[in-house]
C-alpha cells in the first residue's frame, strides 16, 4: 500500500499541482490490491508505472505496475482507488479540472 500511495501522490504533485497539505480537495483511499508475479528483494530498486484505468465523477482507479531492478516485466500489478472529497466536509466532489486533465495524459486506451 505504501508504495502505491507514494507513487500516486508523487504523480498528483507533479502532474496536477496538488499540494496535499494545503489543497481544498484530498483523495481518500477506498481500495487497494496487489498481485505479485516475481520476487522483489530488499535492498533493491523498483520502478512503478502508473495509468488511469477508470474515472468517474469523484473517483479514480489507478493501475500500477511494479518493476524490480532492470527487469522488463512486472514483478507486481496493483490497483489503487481514490475517492476525491472536499477537505473540510469530507463529502465527494467532482474531480478538479487540473486532475481531470492530468488523468487524460495517463488514461489507458
Amino acid at each position: 500500500y505504501e508504495l502505491f500511495d507514494t507513487a500516486v501522490n508523487t504523480w498528483l504533485a507533479e502532474a496536477a499541482g496538488h499540494e496535499a497539505s494545503r489543497a481544498p480537495w484530498i483523495g481518500l483511499v477506498v481500495e487497494t490490491a496487489c498481485t505479485y508475479s516475481a520476487p522483489i528483494a530488499f535492498p533493491g530498486t523498483v520502478t512503478v508505472g502508473l495509468a488511469c484505468a477508470a474515472s468517474g465523477r469523484s473517483s479514480v482507479t489507478y493501475a500500477l505496475g511494479v518493476f524490480a531492478g532492470e527487469a522488463g516485466r512486472t514483478a507486481a500489478q496493483g490497483r489503487f482507488v481514490h475517492v476525491y472529497v472536499d477537505r473540510a466536509t469530507r463529502r465527494p466532489m467532482p474531480l478538479p479540472p487540473a486532475l481531470a486533465a492530468a488523468l487524460d495524459a495517463i488514461r489507458r486506451p
